[in-house]
């Protein structure tokens, strides 16, 4: 058994922002696959079942999200090299992406809270969404800002060869690599 995490941050007005990228791919993938999300109050999580992975979208805020991880790796006794966290680096040119296991939080407290719960040795699928903007204005804000159209233009486009990511894992092939999304833009603007 696999378990994929999604980092985000629940609510609507969350939705387009650059952290909620993670919620923005596995939402990608689950949808392509016709799976159905649930909430399970109990993993504090929506979460979706597809064979034999298990898809998760932490409800807690990005700051407590190694609670749902910890409480669905437990209930499903998934090993900690089996789950996958997709997040956003604000350390990372946008459209960076960079795949790699163990590590430390590199400042992101979602990485963080989860390393707390259950340790290091997870996967991580990591996608760059800093540009000009990120300079002029605090991390915290930067990251609940919304992506500019074009950004979420190529993240759209871009989506397909974020989610194949995925399926490697699921398929028991994940591999460490870095590689820049086709189109990135320097655009800063909201």
């Amino acid at each position: 058994m696999k378990l994929i995490v999604g980092l985000g941050n629940p609510g609507k007005q969350y939705e387009k922002t650059r952290h909620n990228i993670g919620f923005m791919v596995i939402d990608a993938y689950v949808n392509y696959h016709k799976g159905q999300w649930v909430s399970k109050s109990k993993f504090k999580a929506e979460v979706c079942q597809i064979d034999d992975v298990i898809f998760i979208k932490p409800q807690t805020f990005m700051n407590l999200s190694g609670e749902s991880v910890q409480t669905v790796k437990n209930f499903y006794k998934i090993e900690t090299r089996d789950i996958l966290v997709i997040s956003d680096d604000i350390d990372l040119e946008f459209g960076t992406v960079r795949v790699r296991q163990d590590g430390g939080d590199g400042g992101h407290n979602g990485l963080k809270s989860i390393i707390e719960h259950i340790g290091s040795d997870f996967w991580r699928l990591r996608i760059g969404v800093a540009n000009e903007l990120r300079q002029k204005i605090e991390a915290s804000d930067f990251v609940l800002n919304n992506f500019s159209a074009n950004e979420l233009e190529q993240i759209n486009a871009n989506l397909n060869k974020l989610t194949d990511l995925i399926t490697g894992f699921i398929q028991n092939k994940p591999e460490a690599k870095s590689f820049m999304l086709q189109g990135r833009n320097q655009d800063p603007g909201n």
